[in-house]
């Protein structure tokens, strides 16, 4: 049977209820069999995923609560049947691989157009996963640069270490101190590590050292 002739259960998982809502319209204007559940947080996400039987769930990749780069793995182990679409206003040229990569089954940017919406939803139902031309292009291009779905990989051993003590919290004179090396080669370092990982900050930082580490 064609999948879009039997009901779908989804979960529209976005903290924006205007969001959500405009979703709904172009899921009635695409005339299919559905119902759907309501998720403004990572955890109502969860309970909902738990609670009842969602065959795609479209989640925003960040929250009040969180990064749904945390619960992905968390959604497939209660649910492995669950088709997830991570449809987000962040950027999908850094971004969507390690989504991909975490169980995401596509990503879709929010500054898509509503036929693209509508197109990335239809395969996901048919085929189960979507792959945007964007997508597509930096899975050809990961192939050859792991760099682009694990960024740690560009660091040195010795950027790495420093990154994992800024990440545990330590100072540039702590970290001088237990390496024995001089406070400036620290901050060398430091600018090098921002500079290759693409971060601004010590928070940037520890959210990229959670999410590839």
């Amino acid at each position: 049977m064609n999948q879009l002739d039997k009901s779908i259960t989804f979960l529209l998982a976005d903290d924006h209820s205007l969001i959500r809502q405009g979703i709904v319209f172009m899921l009635e204007e695409m005339e299919l069999d559905f119902d759907v559940h309501h998720a403004s947080t990572l955890q109502k996400a969860l309970e909902s995923i738990k609670a009842n039987p969602i065959d795609i769930a479209i989640i925003d990749a960040h929250f009040p609560d969180g990064n749904s780069l945390s619960i992905l793995s968390e959604i497939k182990n209660i649910r492995p049947e669950t088709k997830i679409l991570i449809f987000s206003g962040i950027d999908e040229n850094t971004q969507s691989l390690k989504f991909i990569n975490a169980g995401a089954n596509g990503f879709l940017s929010k500054l898509s157009e509503e036929e693209d919406v509508k197109k990335a939803i239809f395969e996901i139902i048919q085929k189960g996963e979507y792959i945007s031309p964007t997508t597509q292009a930096l899975l050809m291009s990961s192939l050859r640069n792991k760099n682009l779905i694990n960024p740690l990989h560009s660091l040195t051993e010795r950027e790495l270490q420093i990154a994992e003590m800024y990440a545990e919290g330590l100072g540039n004179l702590e970290i001088a101190n237990k390496l024995d090396i001089k406070q400036n080669t620290v901050s060398t370092l430091k600018k090098r590590i921002f500079d290759k990982l693409g971060v601004d900050n010590f928070v940037e930082l520890i959210e990229l050292m959670k999410d590839h580490h």
